[in-house]
């Protein structure tokens, strides 16, 4: 029987206790202990769980209280100065890192932060400094793997490897890349001889930037490094692993050295079983095939995935090929036993990480049995599939119609930006510099508990919405009172900003416990998008127009555009993603005319998500998505009138290099994620005479530190220099619904004042 394996596993818990753990550490109301004692309570039970499920291989180290980019750092001595020079104990220079610091008259940026390649899952990027060291500088691997053996679990140690951790990482040095390469390898060599010492069988190194496109340079390096690595190794055996995509690029490379095992993705690397029947496989190597999806939620098509290791058969020894997961179960949930409320008819048809572990072993058994077309295991898995896909909301004639009429001009606002632009400048009159907010206000426990009780019945529908009416009450006193310019409702009505638009449209389904970490201790619900969509009520007007009605102010409607709709939710797999982003297009195209009917003047569609869904091919990017997903957005605006002002908003602002297809969204203004990432975006869009209105972040929220009113004015001056300043907002990089109360006051009271100086400069 073939062995199984799993490229890593979710670490957050079945009911976030490690989040809770984490925020409870940064309160003051665990000390470090306790912190420790919940993280070992969960590495248990998950080692357990996958050892119980049948998996041969289970990893060790992809652990972490935040990020794994981020321990990889700390191990490798990777710690910029201004945080050791806090003088902080490990693990608080470890979250100085990733958070930020101030206290003590001490005030220290976090990282920079950005997309794990094109999931929604956050890593703070390590900081290569000048005359910086590489060393081997914790034990946290060493320590896990002997924890695990002390259960009884032999485990395979994870690391990222030299080449991705340089390639993900932000070189602040005079020396080249091959450099900095040539001395992290040194260390590696290090970490092996440490695994060699403790008697480690196997050690899994992962290299998914592999994946994305390599020039002849990359893989010379590639090749020289690992040559160097692998030379030291004795009897501790090295799997490279891969995932996100095919390793086109790379294979025959990776063939040659001397690696005991290769992991590759045969989910979204469909080409890698093309390489592997063109190049053939070697016959002394392990081939971990990843054919169970590890970033989404169906059930595994057992016929589909049994076809595939006949396939691989052909041209690999049956014995050396290993069962696995396309990548790390990091991006989906921990498993359905915690959804008790679901209906089984949708229940059945999804598999989380830990059902995710009994689909390998079910392969295991199907693939040793001859006959497995009659076995219970096939049959039952069949049956479940015929289910879903003929269930009812899966085929929405009405919505189908719609996306099939689509013309050409139900994507193109008739009137030109700039003539739009003109009208609404002497429509609004708004000051120069205009401020405002992303959307979202800070989501209190209170609120969260109104929420909670308006579902279990505890209060009625009326006193829900009063409660809800006088937070925005108190919103918008707040922001007239700091004189923000154009206010927002505060979003409290909501959950999330992908969620609380599919709990309101047909075809969405959702988990009551499905969390997913995003980055850090934030974890996100993403709704399964399950049949056709349709939008069947208005979603936002009530809110917003009451909103509206309670002050004199421009107040803006807050939407979720449907590529981040998209994105954000775990697709069906049965329909193109271009046909389900039309779907959720004209969902939103109808709830945007709604708005404008109602008085909202500006309205603001969210694509925090577009750039993350980037094929990781170049070459794949406009055919596979952009030249679908752009009209998509399009699609929500294109009939409104040229006195309603479009925004949009997107997060990780690497934009240079779909700037063209940005523009090609004919938004009014867009607002970006720039303050981690020192601006250097704005050089760009002025070289790219970048025509809508931008307003780059003028602080990061995703660290609870204030920035001061000083700090703020040099940002703007920053932008001004770089930017028109006829064409420039000022705002928040990001939504502050996961930020606290007080730091979210003082921070936009610093930006307000931070603004008006800058005005009363340019009056001079």
């Amino acid at each position: 029987m073939k062995k199984s394996t799993i490229v890593g596993y979710p670490r957050i818990g079945v009911n976030r206790e490690l989040k809770k753990a984490v925020e409870g550490y940064f309160k003051g109301d665990l000390i470090l202990n306790e912190l420790q004692s919940t993280a070992k309570l969960l590495r248990k039970e998950y080692w357990e769980t996958q050892k119980e499920k049948g998996i041969d291989y289970i990893p060790s180290n992809d652990f972490s209280f935040y990020d794994n980019m981020l321990d990889m750092a700390i191990l490798l001595g990777v710690i910029p100065k201004r945080y050791s020079e806090l003088n902080l104990s490990p693990i608080d220079t470890y979250f100085a890192m990733a958070r930020g610091y101030q206290k003590n008259d001490k005030d220290v940026k976090a990282l920079r932060m950005k997309k794990w390649f094109n999931t929604n899952y956050h890593y703070m990027v390590p900081e290569i400094e000048e005359d910086m060291q590489f060393s081997l500088n914790d034990t946290k691997p060493y320590d896990l793997y002997k924890e695990a053996k002390e259960l009884g679990v032999t485990t395979r140690p994870v690391v990222i490897g030299p080449f991705t951790f340089l390639k993900l990482s932000r070189l602040k040095t005079t020396n080249t890349f091959e450099k900095c390469l040539e001395e992290l390898v040194d260390v590696y060599i290090e970490i092996l001889s440490k695994f060699e010492a403790d008697k480690v069988e196997w050690i899994q190194i992962d290299e998914p930037i592999l994946a994305t496109d390599l020039t002849v340079e990359d893989i010379i390096l590639f090749k020289k490094a690992y040559k160097k690595l692998l030379d030291k190794k004795v009897n501790t055996k090295i799997l490279i692993q891969t995932y996100f995509g095919d390793v086109r690029d790379i294979y025959n490379t990776l063939i040659e050295l001397d690696f005991d095992g290769i992991g590759l993705d045969l989910i979204e690397g469909r080409k890698n079983l093309e390489i592997i029947e063109k190049y053939g496989f070697p016959k002394n190597k392990l081939l971990e095939a990843g054919i169970v999806n590890g970033k989404n939620i169906w059930r595994n098509d057992y016929k589909k995935s049994i076809e595939i290791i006949k396939k691989l058969e052909e041209y690999v020894e049956p014995d050396n090929i290993c069962l696995s997961t396309s990548c790390s179960l990091l991006h989906v949930p921990h498993t359905l036993r915690a959804e008790v409320n679901m209906n089984e008819k949708y229940k059945e048809s999804l598999a989380f990480a830990e059902e995710k572990l009994g689909e390998l072993e079910d392969l295991k058994k199907l693939d040793s049995n001859s006959e497995y077309i009659e076995s219970d295991i096939f049959k039952k898995n069949q049956e479940i599939l015929e289910r879903k896909n003929t269930n009812s909301i899966c085929y929405n004639t009405i919505i189908r119609s719609k996306v099939e009429n689509l013309k050409e001009e139900d994507f193109i606002r008739k009137e030109k930006f700039e003539e739009r632009n003109k009208i609404q400048k002497e429509l609004f009159k708004l000051p120069i510099l205009p401020t405002t907010t992303i959307g979202s206000f800070p989501q209190t426990s209170e609120i969260r508990g109104l929420r909670q009780q308006f579902k279990k019945d505890g209060i009625t529908q009326k006193e829900y919405e009063d409660k809800i009416k006088e937070k925005i009450n108190e919103v918008i006193k707040f922001q007239e009172e700091i004189d923000l310019d154009v206010l927002v409702h505060g979003e409290y009505e909501r959950n999330d900003m992908v969620e609380y638009f599919g709990e309101q449209l047909e075809g969405f389904l959702f988990t009551q416990n499905g969390w997913v970490q995003s980055y850090g201790t934030r974890g996100v619900k993403p709704p399964i998008i399950f049949g056709d969509v349709e939008r069947t009520k208005p979603m936002t007007v009530n809110w917003i127009k009451y909103a509206q009605e309670q002050t004199a102010k421009i107040m803006k409607g807050m939407l979720t555009g449907p590529i981040t709709i998209l994105n954000w939710s775990f697709p069906r797999e049965d329909l193109s993603l271009r046909e389900i982003a039309y779907q959720i297009g004209l969902a939103i195209n109808e709830e945007v005319l709604d708005l404008e009917k109602a008085g909202i003047k500006i309205i603001q569609i969210d694509e925090a998500a577009l750039r993350e869904k980037l094929p990781i091919r170049k070459e794949d990017w406009k055919k596979e998505y952009l030249d679908w997903a752009i009209p998509a957005f399009r699609l929500t605006a294109s009939k409104v009138k040229p006195e309603t002002q479009i925004h949009t908003h997107m997060c990780y602002s690497e934009f240079s290099d779909i700037i063209n297809e940005i523009q090609d969204m004919d938004v009014d203004a867009i607002t970006i994620e720039a303050a981690r990432s020192d601006f250097s975006l704005l050089d760009f869009l002025k070289e790219k005479n970048f025509k809508p209105e931008i307003g780059p972040g003028v602080y990061d929220i995703h660290s609870p530190r204030v920035p001061s009113e000083e700090e703020l004015e040099k940002l703007i001056n920053i932008m001004m220099d770089k930017l028109d300043v006829n064409k420039l907002w000022i705002n928040p990089d990001c939504g502050l619904k996961t930020r606290g109360i007080e730091e979210t006051k003082l921070s936009l009271i610093n930006m307000i004042k931070a603004t008006k100086t800058i005005r009363e400069q340019l009056k001079k």
